[in-house]
């Protein structure tokens, strides 16, 4: 990123961020950016400034296509784009942004300070304006054929990183892409020389958590410290019989059962690819060597051991992983075992608890029935009773009607004998009636039984 280093003093009021960029293992990039002190009232934009704003405190999680998501529509607006590394602070990175206009500059700092890179963060985008940035110098710390200066083209796209035709992002290891480009990678790794901006973390022994000196199992992958700090390397190959351990610094392969490295391949500091272990010792002392003079006797017998070595460490290699598949497939028939005998057990608590539930309600049911039976039998004899009852209650009711019938008859043949006895006593009277009121007197005449005459006299 092409940017004038500052030749005037910077006031006492401004804010001063080192920062660094580059591959450590090759080259490294160092600088000082001075932003604009933060306004309190968050409302006034500094007087004098520029369109170039830097970003601080990106996570490290996100990746360079995440943060030109972040950026929308503004990555158009964008000539250049740096990403640094914080000095201090391994899980942070920030971003320095020069703009095609200071109106495109102020809006996205408006619509973006203060605002969280996404819904599922806790941190929040803070931004400053920048005055200026100073470059302090470069150190490099190795040389490699594929190390270049920045290139004039893109390495997606091929085509002139012009800040004309789009925006250009120089990555933290100082390699430059078209954001347009940049934005569908992905990964946090850079598309050139895959240097990861995400750091991995650093290694400790499991057992004391020491830094220095560890050893990891190639079988299992437990990290522990040499026998020259607290011997947990060795303890894991005593108690497991895992005898290949891998040296963290250097990336050799020691085995514990030989006392002896093994390895043909170690990987190289500088650009940590795998290279083939050539002897350094002097011709004629080396443990390899035997003592041999002759250079082509020497070097013929020395690729005959390294042969022999490797094959040996591959039957080695081979046994170690055969024992461990035999242990593990114990282990797993050992699990299986213990499955499928906790699934029967399982299986027969749930059928002794249903059996249970069903034999309690067998037994309810038959005291059930043999309650039902007591009160059908009960029933029974109260039919009988009450059927009894109701052929003597027929028959009293019959008795009744009978008698009714009787007492009827005799006094209906009482009632004509009376009504007869009354008539003939009626045909024997004569009877005279004199009304008080009126003067009118009346006399009745009957006759005998055979016939009857009324006469009545009105006086």
């Amino acid at each position: 990123m092409s940017m004038a280093n500052s030749q005037s003093l910077v006031s006492g009021l401004t804010q001063r961020i080192p920062f660094s960029s580059g591959n450590p293992r090759i080259e490294e990039t160092r600088g000082i950016v001075h932003l604009y002190p933060e306004d309190p009232m968050a409302s006034r934009l500094p007087i004098g400034r520029k369109p170039l704003v830097y970003v601080l405190d990106v996570p490290n999680h996100l990746t360079y296509a995440d943060f030109c998501q972040f950026c929308g529509s503004f990555i158009q607006h964008v000539l250049e784009m740096r990403v640094t590394r914080n000095d201090g602070d391994e899980d942070h990175y920030g971003v320095l942004m020069k703009f095609s206009s200071q109106i495109s500059a102020d809006e996205f700092y408006s619509h973006f300070n203060r605002s969280r890179f996404s819904s599922l963060e806790e941190g929040v985008c803070h931004m400053l304006y920048a005055i200026d940035v100073q470059f302090t110098g470069s150190i490099e710390h190795a040389q490699s054929s594929n190390v270049s200066t920045e290139q004039a083209t893109c390495p997606v796209c091929l085509e002139r990183l012009d800040q004309d035709t789009g925006g250009i992002l120089t990555t933290i290891c100082n390699h430059s892409f078209h954001c347009s480009c940049i934005s569908n990678w992905t990964d946090s790794s850079c598309p050139v020389c895959r240097y990861c901006q995400q750091q991995p973390e650093k290694s400790t022994c499991t057992v004391c958590e020491t830094t220095e000196n560890l050893w990891m199992c190639v079988t299992c992958g437990f990290v522990g410290c040499g026998r020259y700090r607290g011997g947990h390397a060795i303890k894991h190959w005593k108690e497991t019989q895992h005898c290949y351990s891998l040296e963290i610094e250097t990336q050799r392969v020691w085995d514990y059962a030989g006392d002896n490295y093994v390895h043909r391949l170690i990987q190289s500091k500088t650009d940590e690819k795998l290279v083939e272990f050539d002897c350094t010792h002097a011709a004629g002392t080396c443990e390899f060597c035997d003592g041999l003079v002759d250079q082509g006797v020497n070097e013929a017998l020395l690729n005959s051991k390294l042969e022999t070595i490797f094959e040996e460490y591959n039957k080695l290699l081979t046994t170690q992983l055969d024992n461990q598949r035999r242990y593990y497939e114990s282990i797993l028939l050992e699990v299986r075992q213990e499955t499928e005998r906790e699934a029967e057990e399982a299986i027969n608590r749930a059928l002794s608890q249903r059996l249970h539930k069903a034999q309690a309600r067998l037994e309810k049911y038959k005291r059930e029935k043999i309650f039902l039976d007591e009160i059908n039998e009960s029933l029974m004899k109260n039919q009988e009773a009450w059927k009894v009852r109701i052929q003597e209650a027929e028959e009293r009711a019959e008795l009744a009607i009978g008698s009714r019938d009787r007492r009827i008859h005799e006094l209906e043949e009482q009632l004509v004998g009376l009504m007869a006895r009354v008539e003939a006593a009626s045909s024997e009277l004569n009877v005279d009636v004199v009304d008080q009121r009126t003067g009118i007197s009346s006399s009745l005449q009957g006759g005998g039984s055979g016939g009857g005459k009324q006469t009545l006299t009105i006086s």
